[in-house]
């Protein structure tokens, strides 16, 4: 849908998660003056440089992409301000904006962030969200300024964290989310009808970067913690644990009551992979081998059972 009063832009983000945001601006008629994404970096079995997701995709819609290693660099703060910007749009940049960028656009630097702010600052709010075990989350659309994002909130929209959530899933439906909230964003606040709300002071946290010391499930927790654990690790890093001396990602898993005998935790209950925690059990639902891809745990099962009484650490 063309707007009316196409903005001109700079987009700077770099996963997969930033893509539709662009595509969305591109789409409605907004002027995309220059793309800034991360530098390539090495990736697969052969360490080749690879583009970013971002600058895939603006290469391929002939887009003006800047890979600066450091934003902070005079020239290339210098190069941004010379842009002559109505706004930039950023989204998991990666690098953090000095002032004088935030400065430069006449309307300011505009971010999409994955949480309910100020609940999940930071770099993994998506995977944190769903392993507290939140009811929610949802977009943030937030004016810039230095701090780590403790900018004003332009706009904001909930979304419901459902029992079978993981963080791919909902990654992909924040990401939609971010690409409608900041077209409808920029239209607003171009129109002068926006006026951005301070964060409150109350209820902030922050989403720290996974640690893959955390992947290994702990199944001395309670059966609904390792559950979001799991979901909110899948698909990368991937929760894992030994099943008979392999290490195996765990993908799905749900929360069951057993009234059965106490167990250890970590020991199947039945032979379809109920397992023992701390209080409760998990029936894990998708898991993958090494070298294999994802699998339903029946499908698994028939070529590697995991008969009742096995020990998973």
């Amino acid at each position: 849908m063309n707007t009316d009063r196409p903005l001109r832009l700079a987009f700077m983000g770099t996963p997969d998660f930033a893509v539709p945001v662009l595509e969305a601006l591109r789409a409605a008629g907004h002027e995309i003056a220059a793309v800034y994404t991360q530098p390539p970096r090495p990736a697969g079995r052969g360490k080749r440089l690879t583009p970013s997701p971002v600058q895939r995709s603006a290469e391929a819609q002939g887009l003006t992409v800047e890979t600066p290693l450091r934003f902070r660099e005079p020239e290339v703060v210098a190069g941004f301000a010379a842009l002559g910007l109505d706004a930039a749009v950023v989204v998991a940049y990666g690098q953090i904006l000095p002032q004088a960028a935030l400065d430069a656009p006449r309307l300011g630097c505009l971010n999409a962030h994955a949480s309910l702010l100020p609940r999940w600052r930071g770099a993994a709010p998506i995977q944190r969200a769903i392993m507290a075990g939140d009811a929610a989350s949802g977009v943030c659309i937030m004016q810039m300024e230095a701090g780590l994002d403790t900018g004003p909130v332009l706009a904001r929209e909930t979304v419901p964290i459902g029992p079978e959530e993981t963080a791919g899933s909902l990654h992909d439906r924040l990401s939609a989310l971010s690409a409608r909230l900041m077209v409808e964003t920029l239209r607003a606040l171009a129109e002068g009808r926006l006026s951005a709300e301070p964060q409150p002071e109350a209820g902030i946290t922050y989403a720290a970067k996974i640690d893959k010391a955390e992947a290994r499930v702990d199944w001395s927790r309670p059966a609904e913690a390792v559950s979001a654990q799991i979901r909110g690790l899948a698909p990368f890093p991937g929760a894992w644990c030994e099943i008979d001396g392999a290490r195996v990602k765990l993908l799905m898993a749900h929360a069951e009551r057993w009234e059965g005998p106490a167990a250890a935790p970590g020991t199947a209950l039945d032979d379809a992979l109920l397992v023992a925690c701390g209080q409760g059990a998990v029936r894990l639902a998708t898991l993958q081998r090494p070298g294999k891809g994802a699998q339903a745990a029946d499908a698994m099962l028939r070529g590697h059972p995991v008969p009742a009484g096995s020990l998973l650490i």
